[in-house]
């Protein structure tokens, strides 16, 4: 059977969920013997390259890659979507905050619509704290009006589409502004768009990379107005 579908996973110090992922996994790959799993180190300095290497061969649905220094969150998935060679990629968290069972409800999607190359299935995610909730909504609305586009929970995880689409890119950001880049590009290229209902609950292991606190969201926010602000003068020199 032919590859339909390589989700990418960036890890970034994530010892202790490593082992949950590819365990939790493991049902889906049971179900869909098309599917393969690409965990990427992303310059972890715990364990984790350690861990990757000591159980993945036990998980035949698995591969992993090792950036050797982080150089950010979109680095490592851009890095992991270099190397897929499925008709559809896509990514998600490696923070057990997302279902591996979205995958396959993305896949049914995907299959509904008989493997469209235009499609983007994107997760919508509910069950949030409401500050977080907030942050989101403020944050979908200042980039809709912006960007003049519909964009709306740009962070949601999973995102799934044809490899093609991954083919058209041009200088994507190598941090989290990559979720704003692809989802606004998708708006731009006209996909069909569908969003996949989530739940999105605490983290099992570990702690957020960049929320973890008032400091760290004006931070994101910074990073986040700079790449927008980039982004909307590349298209005015079009």
């Amino acid at each position: 059977m032919s590859l339909k579908f390589t989700v990418v996973m960036p890890c970034y110090n994530e010892e202790k969920n490593i082992p949950l992922i590819l365990s939790r996994f493991q049902p889906l790959a049971n179900q869909r013997h098309d599917v393969e799993l690409l965990l990427v180190d992303n310059g972890s300095t715990d364990q984790s390259s350690a861990v990757i290497a000591d159980c993945i061969d036990q998980f035949p649905f698995a591969r992993s890659l090792r950036v050797p220094v982080n150089q950010g969150y979109g680095y490592g998935i851009l890095h992991g979507l270099e190397a897929c060679h499925s008709e559809f990629v896509g990514w998600t968290h490696a923070d057990m905050q997302t279902d591996p069972a979205d995958i396959v409800k993305a896949l049914q999607i995907i299959e509904a619509n008989n493997f469209a190359s235009d499609l983007y299935v994107k997760g919508l995610r509910h069950g949030r704290p409401l500050a977080d909730s907030f942050f989101t909504a403020g944050m979908s609305v200042f980039e809709s009006c912006f960007l003049s586009s519909n964009l709306w929970d740009i962070n949601a995880q999973p995102n799934i589409f044809h490899r093609s689409f991954f083919e058209s890119w041009r200088s994507p950001p190598e941090d989290f502004a990559l979720d704003l880049y692809a989802y606004y590009l998708a708006r731009q290229q006209k996909l069909n768009i569908i969003r996949l209902d989530v739940v999105f609950p605490e983290r099992v292991h570990g702690e957020s990379k960049w929320n973890t606190g008032f400091k760290s969201k004006m931070r994101f926010i910074k990073r986040t107005l700079e790449f927008s602000l980039k982004l909307k003068k590349s298209l005015e020199n079009v």
